[in-house]
């Protein structure tokens, strides 16, 4: 009897063991098919290695980027677009990760886990994806780069939709050049400057600073300070100005002429405490998240455990310090100043059909994050704009309305390596763009980076005027 008893107890533990194994394998099957099957083995999805079993991707117009001609992956006809638009797509290869190739792999073969990839076997190819790119103006960016290492982005900072995104170095993948991988001329081909690059901030970075400010220094617009060309923290080594730009200097002037000597001794009253938590608030080290699976490059800013010295802490106010940031995340932060304080998700896809153009679900998150106080932000609107028309010239962006903050961050004492920064937006409800422009060894930000983003925001505003 107790034989018997202990029978049924080891297959009662075996049949649990069994229907535990069935459950796991089933949740498993569930949640990783779609990765099991966009494996590189697989012959019905690739080819030597590369994606053919995909659908066609559209930009917001309409036009084809890349669609699946007899059994091969076909990229636009013109050479500028597929150069322009390399970074978005990915390449066959997948090499750049975050192109919506690869994230939206098994999306565009049309797999699902009742009938596999049959959509393939049927039509040829699977699902068709529109973007929210206009490739037109990406070639106007792309080529208003002009051969220089850096990126271009543009947004509607009201719906997050981003309608322009370029890389440069590209190249044309339908004639890959043989030096791709050995010529300095295509070093960090394969990086996204716009949601990967780990790029100093410079001056830009006055803008978190000057938030902190009018969140936390109550007099901050009757305040002013003497800059004499440079400042000396109480300790540590001195932080150079652009210019010696005299005494009372107030905080709307200490801005439009990016004066080190100012937001030095601004950073440093605040304090590394309240300085990090806006950091922190604005999503400085955060991770910007495209249409909900495009996860970029989330920055580095010093920790509040790190104790700062003065004169780090002043170097790090004025965006020279040890804070690292991809080009996207200071577009949301200067979207979320156009947009009363809110950034709305940004997103790259606009729709999904299948092979019969029947439209298909696609989860896209259309929610807005609170950054900051709308009179904060409406107090930093008025000073961006300040800087245009009182120091970059009205007369460079006319009919813009442009609010923007250039940078110039160094990277050593070579003026020539220095990054190059224009960001900001239209002030425009019939245009509400915001924009990036970082080119890499561009030294001025205003004068390099500036009139990058007036000829392609111009382009921009002719197209949908």
């Amino acid at each position: 009897m107790k034989m018997i008893t202990k029978r049924g107890i080891f297959l009662l533990i075996l049949s649990l063991a069994f229907i535990v194994g069935i459950v796991f394998m089933t949740v498993s099957l569930v949640n990783n098919s779609d990765t099991w099957v966009m494996k590189r083995f697989n012959s019905h999805v690739y080819s030597d290695g590369e994606l053919i079993g995909a659908g066609t991707i559209y930009d917001k117009d309409g036009d084809a980027l890349v669609q699946t001609k007899n059994g091969e992956r076909v990229y636009a006809d013109d050479q500028t677009t597929r150069k322009s638009t390399l970074h978005v797509m990915g390449d066959p290869r997948n090499f750049i990760s975050n192109g919506v190739q690869s994230v939206y792999s098994a999306r565009l073969t049309g797999y699902n886990l009742l009938f596999g990839v049959y959509n393939i076997e049927r039509y040829g190819k699977g699902n068709d994806l529109r973007l929210t790119i206009d490739k037109d103006i990406n070639n106007i960016a792309y080529e208003a780069l002009n051969g220089r290492k850096g990126t271009i982005g543009i947004v509607n900072y009201k719906t997050g939709d981003i309608i322009c995104e370029v890389s440069s170095p590209s190249y044309d993948v339908e004639n890959v050049p043989d030096n791709l991988d050995t010529s300095e001329k295509y070093e960090g081909v394969y990086i996204n400057r716009f949601t990967d690059a780990s790029y100093v901030p410079g001056s830009t970075f006055k803008l978190i600073t000057a938030i902190c400010a009018i969140e936390n220094i109550s007099d901050i617009d009757e305040r002013t300070w003497v800059c004499n060309g440079k400042y000396q923290p109480s300790e540590g080594i001195a932080i150079e100005c652009n210019a010696n730009h005299g005494s009372h200097i107030n905080f709307n002037d200490a801005l439009a002429k990016s004066c080190n000597a100012t937001f030095a001794q601004i950073a440093i009253e605040l304090g590394q405490d309240k300085l990090t938590k806006t950091a922190k608030e604005l999503g400085i080290d955060s991770s910007v998240v495209i249409s909900g699976a495009i996860r970029c490059y989330s920055g580095v800013f010093d920790d509040e455990s790190n104790k700062m010295s003065a004169d780090l802490l002043g170097w790090t106010g004025i965006g020279q310090g040890n804070t690292r940031i991809a080009p996207v995340t200071m577009l949301r932060v200067v979207s979320a100043i156009a947009n009363g304080g809110n950034a709305p998700s940004f997103n790259l896809v606009q729709s999904l059909a299948n092979q019969t153009g029947k439209s298909l679900k696609i989860t896209l998150p259309h929610n807005q994050s609170s950054l900051m106080p709308q009179e904060v932000a409406d107090t930093m609107k008025k000073m961006m704009r300040y800087n245009v028309t009182e120091h970059y010239g009205e007369y460079n962006y006319k009919g813009l309305n442009l609010c923007a903050k250039s940078g110039t961050a160094q990277i050593d004492d070579v003026d020539a390596h220095n990054i190059a920064w224009f960001t900001g937006f239209m002030d425009d409800d019939d245009h509400p763009y915001a924009f990036v422009v970082t080119i890499e060894n561009g030294n001025s930000g205003s004068q390099v980076a500036g009139p990058v983003a007036r000829k392609v925001l111009n382009a921009l505003v002719n197209s949908v005027s």
